[in-house]
C-alpha cells in the first residue's frame, strides 16, 4: 500500500511555504507510545497513519494502527510489548505502506524545565540538559529519552525535534506562575509550568477565527488538567511544577495539603521514592476506589461498590471545582471544551461535571451529549459547551515541519 510517493522531492529553490515533508510524530506516555505519520506543508497537515502501542511491559500489551480512512492496518495483542518492540513495529509499518524516507521525527516531551519551553532540534547538548531536569516529570521524561535514543538508532539520518507540553503556558502572568515559596526557589525554576499544552494548542487552532475570548479547556484522561485561556493565551492552569498537581487523576492525587507529605515522611517513615510512588502511582481513582484507575471499570463496579462511586464523584467534583476557579480567573466564560480520553468519550462524566456548573446558567443538551456532538449545550446555556478531539500529534508534526524546513 503506497500512501505517499516519496519520489516527489521538491526542488531546492521551491519556496518554504510549498515544501512538503513526511513527519513521524511520537507521543510517549508512562505506559504507552502513540504515533502518527503526517504529510505536512506550510498550511496543511494530512494524517496518513495513526496508532498506539498500549499497556507497555504488561500482559495486556497491544499494537494498533489505522489509515487516513480509519481502516485498520494492523491490530493485535503483543503481551509484554516494549518500547523498543513498538518502534520496530512502526518501522515495519512504514516499510509496508511505502512511507519512507522520513523527513523528520517529532517527540512530545512533557517537561523541559526552565531551559526548554519552545520546540527545538535535538542534539547531544540538548539531551544532556534534559537529563538534568528528569525530576520535574519522573513518570514521563525517562520514557521520552528512551524513545529518542531508540529512534536515533532506527533512523540515524532523520532530523529529530522535541515539542514541550509546557510551552503553551510559558507566558502565564506572574500571579498564576509564581508559587508562594521563597523567591530564590522561583529563580531556580520552581514555579507553575502547566501541562497538556500541545492539546490546548490544538484546541485553540481548531477554533481558528471563531476563537472565544474566554475559553476553558478540560483535558480529562489518565492525566487531567483545567486551563483558562484568554484570547488564545494561557492565563492559568490547574497543574503546577509537575504533572502531579491539580485535579484528581487516574493514579495521581492532584493537589494535596503539603502537611500530608510532611506527616507521611515524619510519622510513617516514607522516603522520597515511597512518597513519589504514593502520589503518582497509587492515588487518584485507584487509591480512592481500591479497585482500578480506569473510569470504565469503575462505572461498571459503581452499581455495587460504594468506593467506586465515590471515586467517580470525587473526580467530577474536582473537575467542576477547578473549572469554577478558572471562571473566576477569566471573569466569566464563553466556551467550555471537553477533550482527552475521558472528556471526549464519557458522556456521563461530562453530564455530572456540567451539573455541578448549572448554578452559572450552564445547560447541557442530554441527547447531543450522549451522541458526543461537537456542540452539546442548549441554546439557553450561558456558554457553549463543546467536545473536541485533542490533536497533540498534529501539533508535533507542525512544529517539526517548521524546525526542519
Amino acid at each position: 500500500m503506497d500512501l505517499l510517493n516519496p519520489a516527489n522531492a521538491e526542488p531546492d529553490d521551491e519556496p518554504i511555504s510549498g515544501r512538503e515533508r513526511l513527519i513521524l510524530a511520537l507521543n510517549s506516555g508512562s505506559s504507552s507510545l502513540k504515533f502518527g505519520v503526517y504529510r505536512v506543508t506550510f498550511d496543511h497537515v494530512l494524517r496518513l497513519i495513526s496508532g498506539e502501542a498500549q499497556a507497555l511491559d504488561t500482559q495486556a500489551g497491544r499494537f494498533d494502527a489505522i489509515d487516513a480512512q480509519h481502516q485498520p492496518l494492523v491490530g493485535h495483542s503483543v503481551p509484554m510489548i516494549t518500547m523498543k518492540h513498538a518502534l520496530h513495529e512502526i518501522e515495519r509499518l512504514l516499510e509496508q505502506t511505502g512511507l519512507q524516507p522520513l523527513d523528520g521525527i517529532g517527540h512530545r516531551v512533557v517537561h523541559g524545565g526552565p531551559a526548554f519551553r519552545q520546540p527545538c532540534r535535538i542534539n547531544l547538548q540538548v539531551l544532556e540538559q534534559l537529563q538534568q531536569v528528569i525530576d520535574f516529570a519522573p513518570l514521563h521524561t525517562p520514557m521520552a529519552l528512551s524513545v529518542i535514543e531508540e529512534t536515533s538508532r532506527h533512523f540515524p539520518e532523520v532530523a529529530q525535534v522535541m515539542c514541550f507540553d509546557t510551552g503553551f503556558h510559558a507566558q502565564m502572568p506572574a500571579v498564576a506562575r509564581v508559587l508562594a515559596l521563597p523567591k530564590e526557589l522561583c529563580m531556580q525554576g520552581v514555579q507553575r509550568y502547566g501541562f497538556h499544552g500541545l492539546s490546548c494548542e490544538s484546541i485553540v487552532r481548531r477554533f481558528g477565527a471563531s476563537l472565544p475570548e474566554r475559553l476553558i479547556i478540560a483535558h480529562l484522561g489518565n492525566g487531567a488538567s483545567i486551563t483558562a485561556v484568554r484570547a488564545g493565551q494561557s492565563v492559568d492552569t490547574s497543574m503546577g511544577l509537575t504533572p502531579s498537581g491539580g485535579m484528581i487523576m487516574s493514579t495521581r492525587s492532584g493537589d494535596l495539603d503539603p502537611g500530608v507529605l510532611i506527616y507521611l515522611i515524619r510519622q510513617k517513615g516514607l522516603d522520597v521514592t515511597a512518597v513519589e510512588a504514593l502520589v503518582d502511582r497509587q492515588s487518584g481513582l485507584l487509591g480512592i476506589s481500591g479497585l482500578s484507575a480506569d473510569m470504565r471499570t469503575l462505572k461498571i463496579a459503581a452499581t455495587t461498590e460504594a468506593d467506586a462511586r465515590l471515586a467517580i464523584e470525587m473526580f467530577c467534583y474536582s473537575a467542576y471545582k477547578q473549572i469554577a476557579a478558572m471562571i473566576a480567573v477569566l471573569g466569566g466564560i464563553d466556551t467550555l471544551v471537553f477533550t482527552g480520553g475521558i472528556g471526549e468519550n464519557d458522556a456521563a462524566v461530562r453530564a455530572q461535571i456540567c451539573e455541578g456548573l448549572a448554578w452559572i446558567g450552564l445547560s447541557l443538551d442530554s441527547t447531543l451529549n450522549q451522541l458526543g456532538s461537537d456542540l452539546i449545550s442548549t441554546s439557553e446555556s450561558i456558554c457553549a459547551v463543546r467536545v473536541f478531539a485533542s490533536q497533540e500529534d498534529e501539533e508535533i508534526a507542525r512544529h517539526t515541519w517548521q524546525l526542519i524546513t
